[in-house]
């Protein structure tokens, strides 16, 4: 197996649902790192670094999000896997 990473943007009523607070806990049960935050524009931006199936399973997540959420848009950039984090952490 091998890890990747993937930059994500996520669009919708995705703020003020505890949509970072959900994304966090779904990624550290998942084994993952990286990181979450609210733009500007009202959506949500993530860094997801792990294993190809369980980020794969993150970002089936994030097309639902947590149940007040409404996402109407998830997209994915992939990036070259750099190992960085040592943690999932939202950023503010």
């Amino acid at each position: 197996m091998s890890a990747i990473r993937v930059h994500v943007h996520i669009r919708g009523h995705v703020q003020g649902v505890f949509y970072r607070a959900s994304t966090q806990r779904q990624a550290n049960a998942l084994g993952l790192r990286g990181w979450v935050r609210n733009l500007p524009d009202g959506g949500v931006e993530a860094v997801f670094e792990g294993e190809q199936a369980a980020v794969e399973r993150m970002l089936a997540w994030c097309r639902q999000g947590p149940p007040n959420a409404y996402v109407t848009a998830v997209e994915t950039r992939s990036e070259p896997f750099q190992g960085q984090f040592t943690g999932f952490a939202v950023r503010y």
